[in-house]
């Protein structure tokens, strides 16, 4: 009986053991479910809107407006002419009419009558110098006055002497040669003060330099109390004939075949827009500058009182064969940033894309020559401020 007993207690265990298991598999059975069930709901309450994603036009020369037909279109006209070469170039001195300021004497400048920029006239006293060459021309003077008295007193004498049969004839001769070279060296040293700007009769230390020509001052290398050497350089002053000027341009090698020797060119003014005048080809350069692959270009052109020396101009040189170039009202070029611009609506409805072009001359009938940028035929808009203005609101 004690055997059975043990036996039915091991059973006992045995049957635990299944039964345990058994409910940790409901369990985790029911877990598992619990958890695809809160992630289904999860999914289902996410019920609102989604983020909008925006896709920009990269291109910054687009611009979209709600109301395009508010800016009226129009097509680019055509209009015939020759290639224009249009080159910079600065205003520079005729070399030819520029006179150098010259000091005869050496000395320190005491006084200074004119400065750089400076209108002068002929005969204008520009400055001073106290130099010491004035004493040793008047010395030289003085002697060859003394020189001179003594000769004629020898020549006198040796006349009287020759008259009483005294003295040969040659005696003569001789007093009378000492007398004329006397008088030749009274003459220069007298011609050398003058030159000096110094009176014979009250030297003076001090000798005034006087403007040899009419002109401007272009150039200026002393101050006050600065030392000047006689006739070497630099220059004190440099006057320049403002009446005729130079145009220097730089012209690019592949570009010369449009300039020639004794054509003219237009000038345009920087300052004076309004303002065209005609400058003459003198020289076209033998050298290229080896960086740049350009030559110089020489313009010769007589100045209204309008150019000053170092003044940017633009020179437009005319060629020979003529090419079609777009034309469009002047209000539908847009000046923005130094540039020339219009609008040209695009296939997208509302959007107008900004193009940059090369404005020409001003034509009849309020319209102005594109000479790049656009052809003949482009749609543009008409009023280019109206839209910008739109647009930067």
């Amino acid at each position: 009986m004690k055997g059975k007993i043990v036996f039915a207690a091991g059973e006992r265990k045995q049957g635990s053991a299944v039964l345990l298991a058994i409910v940790c598999l409901t369990m985790a059975a029911l877990l598992t479910g619990c958890g695809k069930k809160s992630e289904v709901l999860a999914a289902s309450s996410d019920t609102g809107p989604h983020a909008a994603v925006v896709e920009p036009d990269m291109d910054a020369n687009n611009f979209k407006v709600d109301h395009p037909d508010q800016f009226p279109i129009t097509s680019a006209g055509s209009y015939l002419a020759a290639t224009d070469l249009n080159v910079t170039g600065t205003v520079s001195p005729d070399v030819s009419r520029q006179v150098p300021v010259i000091s005869l004497a050496s000395g320190r400048v005491i006084e200074i009558d004119a400065k750089l920029g400076d209108s002068v006239r002929k005969g204008q006293l520009l400055f001073k110098v106290r130099s010491p060459d004035i004493a040793q021309a008047f010395s030289d003077y003085r002697k060859a006055i003394k020189n001179e008295e003594l000769t004629k007193v020898q020549l006198d004498r040796a006349t009287v002497l020759f008259e009483k049969g005294a003295v040969p004839k040659s005696s003569v001769e001789v007093a009378q040669n000492a007398e004329d070279g006397a008088k030749v060296d009274v003459e220069t040293t007298a011609e050398h003060l003058h030159v000096l700007g110094s009176d014979l009769d009250h030297p003076t230390g001090v000798v005034p330099v006087y403007a040899p020509v009419g002109g401007v001052i272009t150039d200026q290398q002393i101050t006050a109390a600065a030392g000047v050497q006689a006739l070497s350089a630099p220059n004190p002053f440099t006057i320049s004939d403002m009446s005729h000027v130079w145009i220097i341009c730089d012209v690019y090698e592949n570009d010369l075949s449009q300039v020639h020797l004794g054509e003219f060119a237009d000038i345009h003014l920087n300052a004076y827009p309004d303002k065209v005048l005609k400058a003459r080809i003198a020289n076209i350069g033998q050298i290229m500058d080896p960086s740049i692959h350009t030559a110089k270009v020489r313009l010769e052109v007589a100045n209204p009182a309008l150019m000053r020396l170092g003044m940017f101009v633009t020179a437009t040189f005319h060629g020979q064969q003529k090419i079609a170039h777009a034309t469009v009202p002047a209000t539908a070029v847009l000046h923005l940033h130094d540039r020339d611009w219009v609008y040209s609506p695009s296939a997208t409805t509302g959007v107008f894309k900004r193009i940059e072009v090369a404005g020409g001359i001003m034509l009849p009938g309020n319209l102005q020559e594109i000479t790049s940028g656009i052809d003949p035929g482009t749609k543009v808009v008409t009023n280019a401020l109206v839209l910008q203005n739109t647009v930067e609101q």
